[in-house]
């Protein structure tokens, strides 16, 4: 990899408010750097969390803390008019409650009190094709499911020994077997919610004889921990559940679930509100470092380009935790430069303009 083409087209990324080509970085280098370079770049080769890990790793090792978290969540970048490809297809949007057409991309965020650091991430990629018998047409299927990746990815961060204690995702990824994973195979503490349809046992004993009952039917108080019995978990969990207020007013639960029995309500709660940066992080990969403004048609230079974004939110992190200015505060900052610049270039051509009409 060209770490110098990556930082010049990271930077164009940052600096970007429409598409992101290559004739316009070539166009931005006014011309120092060939439309046709830029493509070689990001057709040379996979750009992989390898390859993020090798640029982010000294950063990495300067801020890790023992009690730091790794949250783990995925997004879709959404491609209505690109043509279907492995990674571009249809993929079932939780928040809008249907399928969209776009690429599906997974991350493993690194969160402490000094920042937040994207360690890891994987596309998916439907390389398969079956037969639908329901709709009666063929439809491409990824070889590996979302929770075997998740559980690579975690397997990655241990053996590029990363320091943390806590691994938090929303409920699509609170099965048994990611629970088992992080508990038993790589000795880590978990919070992440539970659906309220979950069955649990109240007892060893309760769960030895099958005795489950669903969640959401419990009466449950709140600023209280109990301890819990998850079929196919060998271990104990400790249960919170959590009331609060959606931004339409209306009301919701979350039933958190530990496998660390130290934690009180509080920091039950307070310790998963903290998986919301990776929120944060999807949100500011689309707006400040032009995720989704690629036109790439190629599954190799789309994915590569997803790279780029994610080394450039890397260096508008490292921004922010110098200057202590938020993603979208130095984004203002560039904007407003921006606008100067072209308020100026105006009124150079009108002026132009006043002469010639003379």
């Amino acid at each position: 990899m060209d770490r110098e083409l990556l930082e010049l087209y990271s930077d164009y990324l940052l600096s970007s408010f429409s598409y992101t080509t290559a004739t316009g970085l070539s166009i931005m280098t006014e011309g120092e750097l060939s439309h046709d370079k830029v493509t070689r770049f990001l057709n040379q080769s996979d750009f992989s969390s390898k390859e993020l890990w090798k640029n982010i790793k000294p950063t990495i090792r300067e801020i890790e803390t023992e009690d730091a978290i790794v949250a783990i969540d995925d997004t879709i970048e959404e491609k209505p008019y690109t043509e279907e490809n492995e990674i571009v297809n249809w993929y079932h949007d939780h928040a809008k409650g249907r399928a969209v057409k776009g690429i599906d991309l997974i991350s493993a965020l690194y969160i402490n009190d000094k920042g937040k650091i994207p360690l890891n991430f994987s596309i998916v990629k439907k390389t398969k094709t079956i037969f639908d018998e329901k709709k009666g047409k063929e439809r491409r299927v990824s070889e590996l499911t979302k929770n075997q990746m998740y559980q690579q990815m975690l397997n990655q961060i241990m053996k590029n020994k990363v320091q943390f204690k806590y691994v938090l995702n929303d409920v699509w990824y609170a099965s048994a077997e990611n629970m088992v994973h992080i508990k038993k195979k790589l000795g880590k503490e978990f919070i992440m919610p539970i659906k309220t349809n979950r069955k649990i046992a109240m007892s060893r004993e309760d769960k030895i004889y099958g005795k489950y009952v669903t969640v959401s039917l419990l009466e449950l108080k709140e600023n209280i921990v109990c301890k819990i019995y998850l079929e196919d978990v060998s271990f104990a969990l400790y249960l919170a559940k959590q009331s609060f207020k959606n931004e339409d007013g209306t009301e919701g639960v979350l039933y958190l679930v530990t496998s660390d029995n130290t934690l009180t309500y509080q920091q039950i709660t307070e310790l998963y509100q903290k998986r919301w940066k990776i929120e944060v992080y999807h949100k500011s990969l689309k707006k400040n470092a032009s995720l989704c403004k690629s036109p790439a048609r190629i599954v190799r230079t789309q994915s590569n380009h997803i790279f780029a974004s994610i080394f450039a939110f890397y260096k508008l992190e490292c921004l922010s935790m110098q200057t202590k200015l938020n993603h979208f505060a130095i984004k203002a900052r560039i904007y407003e430069k921006a606008i100067k610049v072209a308020y100026e270039e105006l009124q150079q051509v009108n002026q132009l303009s006043f002469e010639f009409a003379k």
